[in-house]
């Protein structure tokens, strides 16, 4: 996730006027009744003319009429309400307005260690979704998978729920329990599975040099730290003496794109394209290149291995390696998020989280939605994880072992 801050100037609930702000000394109703009756002489031929005066129509009947059967709500908070449903009437389930609160949480989230179940959710098809849980987190420990659908939170439904609302549900104090009502495919009816809150510590790589004479790195994520724990264990693989390299990316929901690019400068020369940038034409597309580390020769051998799990910057390595015919792909096709957020400060406690752009692999391929499939499907059933086989990992093992491949 690319991150920066951008402060919007706002005066009192100017959030409506958007890029009007600060035009003119006008004051925020007058230039709204202007919006309204076209008389704006700002206004160029190509600006659109909104009616804000249901808006405003609106909220002066709550202030006069509604009668409070709970707690009563501050102006400021159906402001941050306001502003909440202008996001979501994006229909992206990436962008999401955070008041005080949420903001918070979600910065909580951002540094690393945090206190929850351990598990990187989404929205796939408007459901609540697992895009995996965490190596060694309650999530993982209570059996959740990715492509899990969350239907239900502490008896609460999520439909509807806005993946921040779930965070909030999900989180809580350390050593309390959460009850997740769970829908998977293959699986008749839902089920509930409940998990203990705790300590999140997001694992980071590991490595294995098997006696069949491959070489395994397991990377969890690209966190700021995974480039320098990525050279180490290029390091040992090296020092093994082995040309076969197996890089598993299961479970890997992404970070850093810095991170993504530098690891991915290890098997491809300076210049080549690794990613693009599309802003869909709001501004020049960016295109991040190999910086050119690429000490391997045409010897390798490599596979990668993904799931339902392996989102954003997994999918940024591995449909680079894949589309520059280095890496054979193997698992289950990725979860497909392939689109870009930013995060803007908007005032002291609220932030907002918005898609500003999307991925495009080298050849020009989005994978957005559809995720990217593997050169090999191949499935973990139930009966394999009783039996603790890991059939993509074996075949992973067949590919690199099977002479001139």
């Amino acid at each position: 996730m690319r991150m920066s801050v951008a402060t919007l100037l706002l005066l009192g609930t100017s959030f409506l006027l958007g890029v009007y702000v600060e035009r003119n000394n006008t004051s925020e109703v007058d230039r709204v009744l202007s919006l309204v009756n076209k008389s704006d002489p700002m206004l160029t031929a190509s600006e659109t003319v909104i009616d804000f005066e249901s808006f405003w129509k609106t909220w002066n009947i709550i202030n006069e009429k509604f009668v409070s059967t709970a707690s009563s709500t501050s102006d400021q908070e159906k402001v941050w309400g306001a502003i909440e449903g202008l996001v979501d009437s994006l229909g992206d389930p990436y962008s999401v307005f955070l008041p005080p609160a949420d903001s918070e949480t979600f910065a909580e989230n951002i540094s690393g260690n945090f206190g929850g179940v351990g598990m990187e959710i989404g929205i796939r098809n408007d459901i609540l979704t697992v895009i995996a849980p965490l190596k060694n987190t309650p999530a993982e420990r209570a059996g959740l998978l990715p492509g899990d659908n969350v239907i239900g939170i502490d008896d609460e439904t999520t439909v509807g729920i806005r993946i921040d609302e779930a965070v909030r549900l999900i989180r809580g104090e350390i050593g309390t329990e959460v009850v997740l009502t769970i829908m998977r495919e293959d699986v008749s009816e839902p089920f509930d599975v409940p998990v203990v809150r705790g300590i999140i510590a997001i694992p980071t790589i590991d490595t294995e040099a098997r006696e069949d004479g491959i070489f395994v790195v397991s990377l969890y994520n690209f966190s700021a730290t995974s480039p320098q724990l990525f050279r180490e264990a290029l390091r040992e693989f090296v020092l093994s003496g082995t040309d076969k390299l197996i890089i598993d990316i299961r479970g890997n929901t992404g970070g850093f794109l810095n991170a993504a690019v530098d690891i991915t400068s290890w098997f491809l020369p300076a210049g080549k394209v690794i990613v693009t940038e599309d802003f869909g034409g709001s501004q020049k597309d960016i295109v991040y290149r190999s910086k050119g580390y690429d000490i391997f020769n045409e010897n390798l051998k490599l596979v990668v291995l993904v799931d339902r799990g392996s989102a954003s910057a997994s999918e940024i390595f591995a449909g680079a390696l894949s589309e520059h015919g280095l890496a054979q792909l193997v698992g289950e096709k990725t979860f497909g998020k392939g689109s870009v957020q930013e995060l803007m400060n908007i005032t002291n406690g609220t932030s907002l989280k918005l898609t500003v752009a999307n991925w495009l692999t080298p050849e020009g391929n989005s994978f957005s939605e559809n995720g990217i499939v593997p050169d090999f499907t191949v499935e973990i059933t139930d009966e394999d994880r009783d039996a603790l086989r890991d059939p993509q990992l074996e075949k992973a093992i067949a590919l690199l072992l099977t002479p001139d491949n």
